[in-house]
């Protein structure tokens, strides 16, 4: 697995604050156009959030 990427401010905005997560317990996996993919720092559940 690769290592996981802090969230730009935009992506904080617009979907993590948006799926009432908190941007600080996450990282960025992958960023598609549609979709992000996130981990969480401690737990390490994966979520894909759709766009």
């Amino acid at each position: 697995m690769k290592n996981g990427k802090k969230p730009t401010s935009q992506q904080k905005i617009v979907a993590i604050i948006a799926s009432n997560l908190d941007p600080k317990e996450w990282l960025i996996m992958k960023s598609l156009s549609t979709e992000l993919h996130i981990l969480h720092r401690n737990n390490k559940d994966l979520k894909v959030i759709s766009a």
